[in-house]
């Protein structure tokens, strides 16, 4: 049970995803969404958002894998970070025009 942490911010940070792929997107940094235009907000939040609830759930399912391996882990949130990263990075480069 000492990976209960990586659980309670797997559900959290899928749950923010998921309120970004709806649509509002005011858990988004003020300075990384101030460039995008009104008309691209559903789309910027559905990429933002697909990238943090892909984090999100590999979170989780590393808590869950936890029980058998813990070498699993690395496979799972390593691969899963860096593709739901490359998702953010994309929406913050085509609809913010850059990083910040």
């Amino acid at each position: 049970m000492e990976n209960i942490i990586m659980l309670i911010l797997g559900v959290f940070i899928s749950v923010v995803g998921i309120v970004n792929i709806k649509g509002n997107i005011s858990t988004i940094h003020s300075y990384n969404r101030r460039k995008v235009k009104e008309e691209d907000i559903p789309k910027y939040g559905k990429i933002v958002g697909t990238g943090t609830l892909i984090i999100g759930i590999s979170l989780v399912l590393g808590f869950i894998v936890s029980f058998w391996s813990e070498i699993i882990i690395d496979y799972i949130i390593l691969p899963a970070a860096i593709v739901g990263l490359g998702f953010i990075l994309y929406g913050q480069f085509k609809y913010n025009k850059g990083i910040f």
